[in-house]
C-alpha cells in the first residue's frame, strides 16, 4: 500500500492506494505543534504500507517562527570583507515611504558571520587558497559560540568551489549540519546564493529532526520508505530532504497544482487554472501546455499583497518552486469589521484549534464556514462526523450585523480577494485567463468556484473527484525528481551532459531528464527561466517567453546564465472513475443563498453515474468537500469522476 498525506493549517489529509488500486481517504484535524501525531492518527489506520509520500508544512512554520520550532544558531563562514553581504542585502523598500521601515532581522546575526581570507576570480581561478590552520580557528570559535549548523558561501564558488570544498571537509569534523553554496546554489549573485545557503543551514536540524521522528513512528506501520514533495512539485527522499531541506519549503501548497496537471492531462484540457481553497488560505497556479508553471526566485517570509510577495520583506531563495500566490482566504479565515465599521476578510484564520464557530470547539470568531453554513452552501455534518452548529455560526456572524448579509458581503470580499491572486498568475504573466479551466478543489474550494468563474470570464469549471482531500492526491502524482544546476557553461551540450551524469550516479530510477536555462540579454539584470529541448533554439525559445512575458524582444545577444536539469522517474498514476449505477440518484432540496434565497437541488456526488446532468441552482455533497451550483450553469459527470461544469 503507497500512502500519500498533506498537512495543512486546518485539516490532514490521507489518501491511500493498494495493489488493487483501490483508494481509501481520511481528513482529520491538524495537531499545530506537533504535526507528525496528526500524520502518525491517518497512517496507523492501514497495514503493510510500503511508501509515505509527504507535503509537510515544517520548513515554512520554522521560518515564520511557530512555537516548538526557533530556529537553530547558524555560523557563517564567507570570503574577506563579504561578512555583511547578507545584511545589505538589495537595499529594496517594500515600503517605499515608510521612514521607520526595518528590514528583516538576518538570520545570522553578526558576530556569528566570519570571515576567511581566500579569494576566488569571476572566471574560476584561485587567486588565494584557503589555509587549514585559519579553517579550524573559525569553526572552533563558531563553536564556542553556540553554533548548531554552519553555513559556508566564497565569492564565485558556482564556478569553481575548490576552497569552499575545503572548508565543508573540515566543518564535517565539528559539525553535523553543514552546507555550502556550490552544493545549494550553485549560481551568481552573492546574496541570494548566501541567503539560499544560510537558510538552508537553519533548516538542517529542524527538518532532519523531523524526518527521522516520523521515520521513528512509521516503524509501527512496516517501515515505509519516506518521499517528502519538494517546492518544484516533485518528490525527493527523506536524506534529500534533509540535507537540503530549503528546497521542501512550499511543500504542500505545490501537490495541488501537480494534481491539476496530471488530472488535466487526462481529460485533454491543455491550459488549467489551479484553485485550491483549504481552511487557512487559498492558493492558484498555472498548468500550461500540461506543464507546471515554476520560477526560480522566492521570498520566505515574506509580507504579501494581494497574494504578491513584496520584494525586500522576507528572505530570498534560489530554487526551483511552483509559480503560486496565495492569500488569506480560507474557511477558518475570521471576517471582521475594521474602525470605520467597513466589513473586512482576514488575514488571520482560527485555524484548526479552535476553528470556527460553528465546529463548537470553543471559537467565538465568525468565519467564511460559519457563513457557508447559515447561507446553506454546507451541510450540518462534515467529514469524520464532525457535525456543525448553525446556532453557534448565527450569534458569532450576529456580532457584525444580520448573519445572512454579512455571510453574503464576506463571501463577495473573499471571492475579489482570490480573483486577485487569480490574475497574478495569469494576467501577469502574459496568459489570458478566460482561455484556461479552472480546476477547483480544497475543502471550500467548489462552493466559491463557479463566482471565481464568473469574475474571470473563465466558461469552464472542474471539480476533481476528492477535491477535500485532492492535494493528497496530487503527492501520490507526483513524479519523483532531483534538480542540479550550473552557472556560466561554456558548451550547453556538454554542460548538459555533464548534470545528466552527476544526477543518473545519484538517482538511477530516473527515467527521463527534463533540461531548462536562466536565459537573459546581455545587459539585463534578470533572466527568464526557459525550457530546452533543443540547444541551438535557446534564442528562440527565449525570445517567445520574453515577448509574451514583457511585449517585446531586442537586438542583442543572449547569454545563458545558469543551466538546470531535472532526473525524473514517473510517479503513480492513480485512476479514478464515475460510479455505474441502475438507480437514479436521490435528491432533497434545500434554501441557499447565491443573489438571494432560491431552492436548490442537493445530491450527494457517490450516487451521480458518468454523463449524469445537473442545472444549477444545486448543491453535491460528499465526504470531504460541497459543490455549488449557481443558477445558468450546467454540470455533467465526467468518467473521471470529476464534475465539469459549464455555462
Amino acid at each position: 500500500m503507497i500512502v500519500a498525506v498533506d498537512v495543512g493549517g486546518t485539516f490532514t489529509d490521507v489518501v491511500a492506494v493498494d495493489e488493487s488500486g483501490n483508494l481509501t481517504v481520511y481528513k482529520g484535524p491538524t495537531t499545530p505543534r506537533n504535526p507528525e501525531e496528526g500524520v502518525m492518527r491517518g497512517l496507523r489506520r492501514f497495514e503493510k504500507v510500503s511508501s509515505v509520500l509527504h507535503a509537510t508544512t515544517i520548513a515554512t512554520n520554522a521560518l515564520l517562527g511557530q512555537v516548538g520550532l526557533e530556529l537553530p544558531k547558524v555560523a557563517l563562514l564567507t570570503t574577506k570583507g563579504f561578512r555583511d553581504v547578507i545584511e545589505i542585502g538589495r537595499q529594496n523598500r517594500p515600503d517605499l515611504y515608510d521612514l521607520k521601515f526595518r528590514k528583516p532581522t538576518p538570520i545570522v546575526p553578526r558576530d556569528m558571520r566570519f570571515e576567511l581570507d581566500e579569494r576566488t576570480d569571476a572566471d574560476g581561478r584561485v587567486l588565494v587558497p584557503v589555509l587549514d590552520d585559519e579553517v579550524e580557528k573559525v569553526l572552533k570559535k563558531a563553536k564556542e559560540a553556540g553554533a548548531t549548523s554552519v553555513a559556508v558561501c566564497f565569492l564565485h564558488s558556482y564556478i569553481n568551489s575548490t576552497n569552499e570544498e575545503k572548508v565543508v571537509k573540515v566543518a564535517r569534523k565539528y559539525f553535523t549540519y553543514v552546507s555550502a553554496s556550490h552544493e545549494i546554489s550553485p549560481e551568481p549573485r552573492e546574496y541570494e546564493r548566501t541567503s539560499t545557503t544560510v537558510i538552508n543551514a537553519a533548516l538542517q536540524p529542524i527538518v532532519s529532526r523531523y524526518v527521522e521522528g516520523l521515520e521513528k513512528g512509521l516503524r509501527e506501520v512496516g517501515s515505509p520508505r519516506l518521499f517528502i514533495m519538494a517546492s518544484s512539485g516533485g518528490l525527493v527522499d527523506s536524506t534529500e530532504a534533509s540535507e537540503r531541506p530549503v528546497q521542501v519549503i512550499e511543500s504542500g501548497p505545490a501537490a495541488g497544482v501537480v494534481g491539476v496537471s496530471v488530472l488535466a492531462r487526462t481529460m485533454g484540457e491543455r491550459n488549467a487554472l489551479s484553485f485550491d481553497m483549504g481552511g487557512t488560505t487559498a492558493k492558484a497556479g498555472t498548468v500550461v501546455n500540461f506543464e507546471v508553471e515554476t520560477t526560480q526566485e522566492y521570498e520566505v517570509g515574506g509580507r504579501t499583497h494581494h497574494g504578491r510577495v513584496v520584494k525586500g520583506s522576507g528572505y530570498p531563495i534560489r530554487f526551483p518552486f511552483v509559480d503560486l500566490a496565495e492569500v488569506s482566504a480560507g474557511g477558518g479565515t475570521v471576517i471582521w469589521r475594521d474602525d470605520a465599521s467597513a466589513l473586512r476578510v482576514g488575514p488571520l484564520s482560527t485555524g484548526a484549534d479552535p476553528g470556527p464557530a460553528c465546529y463548537g470547539k470553543g471559537g467565538t470568531s465568525p468565519t467564511l464556514t460559519d457563513g457557508s453554513l447559515v447561507m446553506g452552501w454546507v451541510p450540518e455534518q462534515l467529514a469524520e462526523g464532525l457535525k456543525l452548529r448553525k446556532d453557534l455560526a448565527v450569534s458569532a456572524l450576529r456580532t457584525l450585523g444580520e448573519e445572512v448579509e454579512v455571510a453574503f458581503q464576506a463571501s463577495e470580499l473573499a471571492s475579489l480577494e482570490m480573483a486577485r491572486a487569480m490574475r497574478l498568475v495569469t494576467v501577469e504573466r502574459g496568459l489570458d485567463p478566460s482561455s484556461f479551466t479552472l480546476f477547483a478543489f480544497g475543502g471550500a474550494g467548489p462552493q466559491y468556484a463557479l463566482r471565481l468563474a464568473e469574475e474571470m470570464e473563465v466558461r469552464k469549471v472542474v471539480v476533481p473527484p476528492h477535491p477535500g482531500l485532492f492535494s493528497a492526491l496530487g503527492v501520490m502524482s507526483a513524479d519523483r525528481r532531483l534538480e542540479s544546476a550550473a552557472s556560466y557553461p561554456r558548451d550547453l551540450e556538454s554542460a548538459y551532459r555533464k548534470l545528466e551524469g552527476l544526477l543518473r550516479s545519484r538517482f538511477p530510477e530516473a527515467s527521463k531528464f527534463l533540461r531548462y536555462a536562466d536565459v537573459r540579454y546581455e545587459g539585463q539584470g534578470w533572466e527568464l527561466t526557459v525550457p530546452v529541448e533543443d540547444v541551438s533554439k535557446v534564442r528562440e525559445v527565449f525570445e517567445e517567453r520574453h515577448l509574451k512575458t514583457y511585449g517585446f524582444t531586442l537586438q542583442r545577444e543572449v547569454e545563458v546564465v545558469t543551466v538546470r536539469v531535472f532526473a525524473v522517474a514517473p510517479g503513480l498514476r492513480v485512476s479514478t472513475r464515475a460510479p455505474v449505477l441502475d438507480r437514479e440518484p436521490s435528491v432533497k432540496e434545500r434554501e441557499v443563498f447565491l443573489d438571494g434565497w432560491t431552492k436548490a437541488s442537493v445530491y450527494r456526488r457517490e450516487e451521480l453515474p458518468e454523463g449524469f446532468e445537473v442545472k444549477g441552482p444545486a448543491v453535491v455533497e460528499e465526504y470531504s468537500s460541497t459543490t455549488v451550483v449557481r443558477r445558468g450553469w450546467r454540470l455533467t459527470v465526467h468518467q473521471t469522476g470529476a464534475l465539469v461544469m459549464e455555462r
